[in-house]
């Protein structure tokens, strides 16, 4: 995943990523500050297909970002596939066409209200996808910092069994490999199990506490 919620990216440093990883098999996921229309336009036109949006509350929001990663008439995005890198500068002539249904569109479930319209959301055409976020949802619950807590963890497991009952994908993140199997076994279908500035800083905790010893 490619953040620029809670990492200091905007769309030029996406850009660098995506044609970073574009050489590769591999399908980054796109997430902005924000479910912004104009903003997802310039992701969609940089060639971003995958975009997971955060702080999804209502159906009537999700069915707004459905639109925003749609042509008219099916939704509002604006057109200038011509001039854009997801067509390749109009190398693509059949992109128009086919671009909607190349489009996955992830939200996130994060909080109380959120999960109180869980299966309302699920069931918009065009969601893809449903992702948790344990630590708002727990701040939501009144558990800051605590999204091992009962309570939270009970939400997060039946909003697994509510997820795929709507026939969507059902994801979450979990920094702990513990966790990430017990969320896979729970019904998460995609679990993001690592973050690169954890993971690097535990790496280099380590080491150093090895050569300290």
């Amino acid at each position: 995943m490619i953040d620029g919620e809670h990492a200091p990216n905007d769309v030029r440093s996406i850009l660098a990523q995506l044609q970073a990883v574009a050489p590769y098999p591999s399908a980054p996921v796109v997430r902005p500050p924000v479910g912004d229309p104009v903003l997802i336009k310039q992701l969609l036109d940089i060639g971003a297909r995958n975009l997971l949006i955060p702080m999804v509350e209502t159906a009537a929001q999700a069915r707004e970002l459905v639109a925003a990663t749609r042509y008219p008439p099916q939704g509002i995005r604006g057109v200038a596939s011509a001039l854009v890198r997801a067509s390749r500068f109009s190398r693509n002539a059949e992109y128009l066409g086919q671009a909607d249904a190349g489009i996955c569109l992830l939200v996130q479930v994060e909080s109380v209200t959120g999960l109180e319209a869980l299966d309302e959301i699920a069931a918009v055409e065009g969601v893809d996808g449903v992702f948790i976020g344990p630590a708002d949802l727990a701040a939501s619950f009144g558990h800051l910092g605590n999204p091992g807590h009962p309570e939270v963890q009970a939400a997060i497991r039946e909003a697994a069994r509510r997820i795929r009952a709507a026939g969507k994908a059902a994801g979450i993140l979990a920094t702990d490999e513990n966790v990430a199997r017990t969320y896979l076994e729970w019904g998460y279908t995609f679990v993001a199990v690592g973050v690169d500035v954890l993971l690097l800083a535990r790496m280099t905790t380590g080491l150093a506490a090895r050569f300290r010893g």
